[in-house]
């Protein structure tokens, strides 16, 4: 197995591990203790886990890591199709990375006022966390535009793979715009918004684990740019 398939094959082992420990940050702890407009049930049930939701911190810091170097793998590999795109892969990545760092403190800052008895400062910082996530959600998906462009254009995976992860990103981009216009219509639209977004990354990622990149050079694949 070449060296850059072995790196590809991180790179999905990668992508999966950032699925799991978001999605059991995000939609298991966080999920699991917010009640809608009952901020006193609210800091009750994170009160009540407050291990669960101290791991989920933890989990979320996880998910960071693997994220920022998931970027720095798949650049690594492609910018020799197009060094241009993968800057602005990195960069979107990068930029993801920091606003749900910086937003991880809504989460502790959740939890120390649930623990303290202020129900109120618990439920505005849960709330304060999930727009912070909206917001670093939407560089998460641009980071997909130029890697779906990067992956169509170099032929290292199907071409339809490229062009699905480019369609993808379209959807966490158009969650904001909704949540943000109406709320109400974007809590009841949203998981189908970011469905084909989710169906990209859950695509890539099994493609990457199963078959990596192939990356070996042919003479049908267009040349690289500077």
């Amino acid at each position: 197995m070449s060296s850059e398939k072995r790196r590809a094959r991180l790179a999905g082992l990668l992508y999966l591990i950032v699925a799991v420990c978001g999605g059991f940050s995000e939609l298991y702890v966080r999920a699991g203790v917010k009640v809608a407009g009952d901020a006193a049930a609210t800091a009750g049930n994170i009160a009540a886990s407050a291990t669960l939701f101290r791991v989920g911190a933890l989990t979320d810091l996880v998910n960071l890591v693997c994220f920022l170097v998931l970027g720095l793998v798949l650049y690594g590999l492609l910018r020799p199709v197009a060094a241009g795109a993968a800057r602005a892969m990195l960069a979107f990545n990068a930029v993801s990375v920091a606003v749900m760092t910086a937003n991880l403190v809504n989460h502790l800052a959740a939890l120390q006022a649930a623990t303290a008895g202020d129900d109120a400062r618990a439920m505005l910082f849960l709330d304060l966390h999930a727009y912070g996530y909206l917001v670093a959600g939407t560089f998460f998906g641009l980071w997909l535009l130029p890697l779906g462009w990067l992956l169509f254009r170099s032929g290292y995976a199907p071409r339809a793979l490229g062009v699905l992860v480019m369609v993808g990103s379209l959807g966490y981009v158009a969650d904001l715009v909704i949540r943000v216009l109406d709320p109400a219509a974007g809590e009841a639209l949203g998981p189908v918004v970011v469905l084909p977004s989710a169906l990209a990354e859950l695509s890539l990622t099994l493609w990457l684990l199963v078959k990596g990149l192939d990356i070996q050079p042919r003479p049908d694949r267009v040349p690289a740019l500077v």
